[in-house]
């Protein structure tokens, strides 16, 4: 039976998608988004090597003060990576799902990288490195702590929460985005206003990307 259920399913992925490519706009959007995900990926490692070298201020943090800094590594790395499992496998089901996150993705990259820019931050004091194999790949040589304005952990999670469309999905990624958001305060790796500023960001960077696939398909709706 299950074997029979995961045939189906795969079977309506694999036409939705076969559908979806039908369609010359669709194609566009694909494919920019796939080429603009690859170059900022490319470019983030000089980018968070070039910010590391630069002096910034530190930020008097009241709320830093009640969170004694402590390593919570893995469960930031276990909820960040299960929850890009599970959009992955959401996204393999809906076309239109896929093009969304790719493009909140790359807005809210970008994002970052200009209010990193703008606003050049030192760590908070006692700060612990998060270790995230995966995530640290995309840092370069060596450690990042000056990518602090606005925190990448909790907006991405929280750009999760604004993609998907079942409502246990969407609840599980909500606690998460906020379990991750508390977490890295007590870890030290971001600053209070990192983490508040995260949604606010994330939102724009969805609604944009979202307005960007929502352009009508000429032939074909990409569900």
């Amino acid at each position: 039976m299950d074997v029979l259920t995961k045939n189906i399913t795969l079977g309506i992925s694999e036409d939705k998608w076969a559908h979806a490519i039908k369609d010359p706009l669709f194609r566009k959007k694909l494919y920019a988004g796939l080429i603009s995900a690859i170059i900022t990926l490319g470019s983030l490692p000089f980018f968070f090597q070039h910010i590391e070298q630069r002096n910034g201020i530190v930020i008097p943090d009241m709320v830093l003060n009640f969170f004694p800094s402590m390593d919570v590594s893995i469960p930031i790395f276990t909820m960040l990576w299960s929850m890009t499992i599970l959009i992955i496998v959401r996204s393999v089901q809906s076309p239109k799902l896929f093009v969304t996150v790719l493009y909140g993705f790359v807005f809210m990259e970008l994002s970052r990288m200009m209010t990193i820019i703008l606003f050049p931050l030192n760590p908070p004091e006692h700060l612990i490195p998060l270790v995230d194999p995966l995530s640290n790949s995309f840092y370069g040589k060596s450690f990042i702590t000056k990518d602090l304005f606005y925190s990448g952990h909790t907006a991405t999670m929280f750009l999760f929460f604004l993609c998907f469309r079942r409502k246990t999905d969407k609840l599980l990624s909500l606690l998460c985005s906020i379990a991750v958001g508390v977490l890295v305060l007590i870890q030290h790796v971001h600053y209070t206003i990192d983490v508040i500023a995260a949604p606010f960001f994330t939102t724009i960077c969805y609604l944009v990307g979202k307005k960007i696939v929502a352009v009508k398909n000429k032939t074909v709706t990409a569900e």
